[in-house]
């Protein structure tokens, strides 16, 4: 594997954490305590080897990938771009919290922070896979 690939198995990655959060939401819907937690873990780590192998993408790869559809297809790109940067800045911390406190069995505040939590992590996880797509495939 070269750095090159790297933005495939963070698409893969992304997709896999989106995968472990929908089921662990089942999961706690089924009042499933202990398979929710391991899939909120299994996202966890999913989500930070997902962030280490971006930040070493970044920083090591010299390639620079344009998005070079037009019209509506660029509109629709950048929306979803900003709105995925601006988000999947509040999702490490957000997510710490949220794991600490259900860890911790703070059950009430992990319940309110979750309700955030969880929306704003599965859309950053399936908009990771969307910009992927747009800009190594759909428009490539």
């Amino acid at each position: 594997m070269t750095v090159s690939d790297l933005p495939t198995v963070n698409a893969l990655l992304n997709a896999l954490a989106f995968t472990f959060l929908m089921i662990g939401f089942v999961f706690i819907r089924q009042k499933k305590v202990s398979q929710h937690r391991a899939m909120m873990l299994a996202a966890f780590t999913t989500s930070a080897v997902f962030l280490v192998s971006y930040l070493y993408y970044h920083f090591n790869s010299a390639i620079i990938t344009r998005f070079t559809g037009e019209g509506a297809a660029r509109v629709v790109y950048f929306a979803i771009l900003i709105s995925h940067s601006v988000l999947a800045v509040a999702v490490p911390p957000m997510a710490i919290i949220t794991l600490f406190r259900g860890l911790n069995m703070k059950v009430e505040k992990h319940r309110r922070i979750a309700r955030w939590t969880l929306p704003i992590w599965m859309y950053v996880s399936v908009t990771g896979v969307l910009v992927y797509l747009m800009l190594y495939h759909w428009y490539a």
